[in-house]
């Protein structure tokens, strides 16, 4: 088979479209035939070399794809070769194959594509574990989402929205905050122009700029607020005021998917296709789609992704 590798740590030139060996699936695993990925920070991350990988990962790049089931390993049950899902990964979905533990296969949603459905694992299971198993978003709430037009950021507006929350999003340029709100934000802030703590306080953010950002989130919350920080597009460090979460009694979560275990992973899986499942086929949650690339060209997803353009989800596709 062929896949994406990383030849170096350097920018998205450095990505091949290889031949590589077919994967084979482990006991409690499948391999997947795919027919698209989806691109995410953390790829670029990966390529940069500023995303360490456990012992046993795969290097290639790509946490989430959809595709058909072509491979059983020993103990598998309740999914069959040929059966259409879209998965979970620890890495590995820039490839025409992959291999990854049954307990982070998904059912494809009704009304979804085989394509499309590659836009849903990764963002869906990270946006619902953080704001309802970390962060306990709840009904009548305010939450803040950075970047609200990228693809978590799309799918955190809608399924907060679902829960019953007020939304307040941060975006880059007038356009984009036309876009927040046609996606359901109650308040979208541009904040090349605007300061988001004006808009406070705030009971939960999700934070995927990280860096300099910190102060600022710790200050804005409300008393009992939780801040969750999955990204750090703005750097590793930031300044904290300590009498801000005392005496506001607020709680700051620094969270990844990737890391978690298999029996984790599956955990939020199983929420992901009881909860957010019956949203996308209502309708209240849509795939927020911006273009598809050919997997073989993942190097211009890349640039895509980095120019900082794109709304939703940037797919790669296996033609």
């Amino acid at each position: 088979m062929k896949a994406v590798s990383i030849k170096e740590p350097g920018g998205p030139e450095v990505l091949e479209w290889t031949e590589v060996e077919d994967p084979v699936p482990a006991a409690g695993e499948v391999v997947i035939d795919v027919a698209a990925g989806a691109l995410n920070r953390a790829d670029v991350m990966q390529r940069w070399g500023l995303y360490p990988l456990a012992p046993g990962t795969s290097p290639y790049p790509g946490l989430e794809v959809s595709g058909r089931i072509s491979a059983l390993g020993d103990g598998v049950t309740g999914w069959q070769v040929g059966d259409e899902v879209c998965a979970l990964l620890t890495g590995g979905g820039y490839a025409q194959k992959v291999a990854v533990p049954a307990g982070q296969l998904l059912t494809i949603p009704q009304g979804i594509g085989l394509v499309e459905a590659a836009a849903l694992p990764e963002v869906t299971a990270t946006v619902w574990s953080n704001l309802v198993m970390t962060a306990h978003l709840k009904k009548g709430e305010t939450l803040l989402v950075h970047g609200g037009l990228g693809g978590v950021g799309t799918f955190a507006i809608q399924i907060a929205k679902a829960l019953g929350a007020r939304v307040v999003t941060t975006v880059g340029g007038p356009e984009k905050v036309a876009r927040a709100r046609e996606l359901g934000a109650d308040v979208a802030i541009d904040h090349r122009t605007e300061d988001f703590t004006a808009f406070g306080p705030f009971d939960v953010i999700l934070d995927v700029v990280g860096g300099d950002y910190l102060e600022r989130n710790i200050s804005s919350l409300a008393a009992d607020g939780r801040l969750v920080v999955i990204g750090l597009q703005n750097g590793l460090e930031g300044r904290l005021n300590l009498a801000d979460i005392v005496f506001k009694r607020v709680s700051v979560h620094g969270t990844t998917l990737r890391t978690r275990s298999k029996e984790q992973k599956a955990e939020i899986v199983a929420e992901v296709r009881d909860k957010v499942w019956p949203m996308i086929e209502s309708g209240a949650v849509r795939l927020i789609i911006d273009r598809t690339v050919p997997m073989a060209e993942a190097a211009e997803g890349h640039r895509l992704m980095e120019a900082g353009g794109h709304v939703g989800k940037i797919l790669l596709v296996n033609e």
